[in-house]
């Protein structure tokens, strides 16, 4: 649906006059509304002032409302009963802002809406008013904390209110009935023959955050939903992840998207970005995966001892994010003339704890540089940096089986690391960090470029995977037939060579898992592989799936068919890690062509591939540009074509996908070739 853009701020409705603070008095950006329809969801945005809201209303058997908040990654959430046949919701008016006064006075913010359904009859099962993270584990598990659970106050209209647990201001959500329906806290009913029909507030008491301007990019771009998403995800405080499913800060989704942004991004967005990374950095200079903040960090402080208290827990779990600070500060600070300009000044900002972003920026530059050293000193299996002892995810492939049990993800050894190495060669060396270090911090990055050369050297061979073409044949056209797809394709662009690539991850003994992946991207945006590494890094990944990743419907992240029957069960079209097309992963590989093309170092061949392999890709991305903005989506196969399938339509999918994910709006950094352009 066409994105709809409010004229102006002042549109705003109030449910009480409120005196107006310092704060609210400031320049704030153009109210934002815009709707994205995707499967079995309606999804419709607002922010305006200090109200941003995703309200999601999804169709089906298994009907719900949610309301989805940035302020304090919060939300409500209204779930029926199943349904004996499929019922279809109606967004009759859109969301408008909404601030009121809870019993306390003090104030919630929200959105008012009227919706219907084409049902007689919908029977609540559930009412959850809590943290997303709580939201989200109840989509999925159909449980939630009792404490968080509250019962419903009958009477003009239906609704359910409380406190945040810490005594802070909660949540409330109240329904008022049409006058052809009725709302019980049993039956929601309409009249014979009519839909049933009302009109929803949904709030939040959680602390607004700070809209970045609606120029966020220096350059309009050509996609109004991509700049939408992008600027409904944008926040001085920091960039949400996705909504309705993240609204809050994830380490590695933020540096992705600003490395991928940053031709177009203006220097407060890039600021922001990285200020939001090195805010939440370890002690020891880890990069936080996620935030829990808001009532699930009261969940959990109470659970763990600390008493009901809302101070925000960070994850440091994953490994991959540690290692992209430092390609995308240097990328920032030295190769921009926005950063450059910015540099010194940047560095030497405090945070709200009082310390110096330099200060900050130091402690994981020399986390990196220590971290590494082991591998460069004896270049083994054993000695790659791999997922933390007791985890099972580490890097974007963050499910259980998205490294389909490797310990060594080919990513972060092959590409993060080697490019974390060369930028804090290159930052160290411009004095720009002596202010933040000791001498004997300055000789210790000064290792990071022999290190390396090392990496470099040795670490993409323990990776490199060849399977005799016989081999490869009779496993592709078996794995074809029990998926349901033809292989002819896929077989004639075999050829009879060995299909060459390098595995998706080494396990724990160093043993390759051979699973075609697309994090090919990674290597050809960060790294300068040779001429042969080059070949053997596209040549497998863009022949036809399921000789290739390649589709009608894009680029898959993952194909099990030189696996073996066990881990193909775990790579499926319904796994989040599967075999399905994440957005962003495809503009990860454009930009790692684009800037492969525009190296002067490569002979007329290797160059003669990457413009086929750019116009091969840009050709499926145009094909789903629908789904552009979207998480992830699937597929379905028909009469010998692919089709879309929006992943979490399907029953057996894992879970569902994001209307609005923030890495997936990089295309609004990429120039795509001219044939591709609509």
């Amino acid at each position: 649906m066409p994105s709809l853009r409010l004229a102006c701020a002042a549109a705003f409705s109030i449910a009480v006059t409120l005196p107006v603070s310092p704060a609210t008095a400031a320049p704030q950006p153009a109210a934002l509304a815009f709707r994205i329809d995707e499967g079995r969801n309606i999804n419709s945005f607002l922010r305006a002032g200090p109200v941003a809201a995703h309200l999601l209303l999804r169709s089906g058997t298994d009907p719900r409302i949610l309301v989805a908040f940035p302020a304090g990654n919060s939300g409500v959430g209204l779930w029926f009963e199943k349904t004996a046949a499929p019922v279809t919701w109606t967004l009759v008016n859109p969301p408008k802002p909404l601030s009121a006064r809870d019993a306390r006075g003090r104030i919630l913010h929200g959105i008012e809406f009227e919706v219907s359904v084409d049902a007689s009859e919908l029977h609540p099962r559930a009412a959850v008013m809590s943290s997303i993270r709580v939201l989200r584990d109840y989509e999925l598990q159909r449980t939630a904390p009792a404490e968080v659970l509250s019962e419903p106050h009958a009477g003009d209209v239906l609704e359910w209110s409380r406190d945040r647990l810490d005594g802070a201001a909660g949540y409330r959500l109240t329904i008022r009935a049409s006058a052809t329906s009725s709302v019980t806290a049993q039956t929601f009913k309409g009249a014979a023959r009519s839909p049933i029909r009302m009109t929803i507030q949904a709030l939040t008491g959680e602390m607004p955050l700070t809209p970045l301007p609606t120029t966020i990019l220096h350059s309009t771009g050509a996609d109004p939903r991509a700049r939408d998403a992008l600027a409904f995800l944008g926040y001085r405080e920091k960039f949400l992840a996705g909504s309705w499913r993240f609204d809050t800060y994830f380490g590695r989704d933020t540096l992705i998207s600003a490395l991928l942004l940053a031709p177009v991004l203006e220097p407060a967005a890039m600021q922001s970005a990285i200020s939001s990374v090195l805010d939440r950095l370890a002690p020891n200079g880890e990069v936080a995966h996620e935030e829990d903040i808001g009532e699930f960090a009261v969940l959990r402080n109470a659970r763990e001892g600390r008493g009901k208290v809302a101070t925000p827990i960070y994850d440091y779990g994953m490994v991959d994010d540690d290692f992209m600070l430092a390609p995308l500060t240097a990328r920032w600070l030295l190769d921009d003339k926005n950063g450059q300009a910015y540099a010194r000044s940047f560095l030497a900002q405090r945070n709200a704890a009082g310390e110096r972003h330099g200060d900050a920026l130091a402690r994981n530059l020399l986390w990196v540089v220590e971290r590494t050293a082991y591998f460069a000193d004896d270049p083994r299996a054993a000695n790659l940096v791999g997922i933390k002892t007791g985890r099972t995810t580490g890097n974007w492939r963050d499910s259980d089986r998205g490294l389909a049990g490797g310990r060594f993800p080919y990513d972060v050894n092959v590409a993060l690391i080697p490019s974390a190495l060369v930028a804090i060669s290159r930052l160290s060396g411009t004095g720009l960090l002596d202010p933040y270090l000791t001498r004997a911090q300055r000789n210790t990055l000064a290792g990071a470029d022999p290190q390396q050369r090392v990496w470099a050297q040795h670490a993409p061979a323990l990776f490199e995977t060849d399977v005799s073409a016989a081999t490869a044949r009779d496993a592709i056209r078996s794995y074809a037939a029990n998926i349901g797809v033809d292989s002819a394709a896929a077989l004639r662009a075999l050829g009879d060579g060995p299909l060459s690539f390098n595995a998706l991850s080494l396990a724990a003994d160093g043993t390759r898992i051979p699973i075609l992946n697309s994090d090919e991207g990674f290597r050809l945006l960060l790294t300068d592989p040779a001429p042969d590494q080059l070949e053997r890094c596209l040549a497998a990944i863009l022949r036809p799936f399921p000789a290739g990743l390649l589709t009608d419907v894009g680029l898959l992240v993952a194909n099990p068919a030189l696996a073996g029957p066990d881990l193909q069960r775990d790579f499926t079209r319904s796994a989040y890690h599967g075999t399905v097309v994440w957005s962003w992963q495809q503009a990860l590989l454009a930009a790692g062509l684009d800037r492969q093309l525009q190296r002067t170092d490569l002979p007329a061949e290797a160059r003669t591939h990457l413009t086929q392999a750019r116009r091969d890709l840009w050709a499926v991305i145009e094909k789903s540009r629908a789904l552009r903005t979207s998480e992830l989506w699937s597929w379905s196969y028909r009469d010998g074509q692919f089709h879309i399938a929006p992943f979490g339509a399907s029953g057996a999918d894992a879970d569902e996908s994001n209307a609005a994910q923030l890495w997936s709006t990089v295309y609004l950094g990429l120039t795509p070739p001219v044939a591709a352009r609509p």
